[in-house]
């Protein structure tokens, strides 16, 4: 994964999460999840490492903004 920008962090309320998932199914559920709470990157390509299990992702977010599922 590419390293960090400081301008993804630089307020508070920004974060980076990574995560690593079984499968992309997974992945993207969480991703999906994630998106319903709060402001997101969205769904994101998956990254496969051979030789190390699983799969693994990247999501930008900010929880000052809420999604959908939050504001109901």
């Amino acid at each position: 994964m590419e390293r960090i920008n400081a301008q993804h962090v630089s307020e508070p309320g920004l974060v980076v999460l990574d995560i690593t998932a079984a499968d992309e199914s997974t992945a993207q559920a969480v991703m999906a999840d994630l998106e319903q709470w709060w402001a997101t990157s969205g769904i994101t390509p998956v990254q496969l490492e051979p030789g190390r299990p699983g799969v693994k992702l990247r999501v930008y977010a900010d929880i000052r903004r809420r999604g959908p599922a939050a504001s109901s």
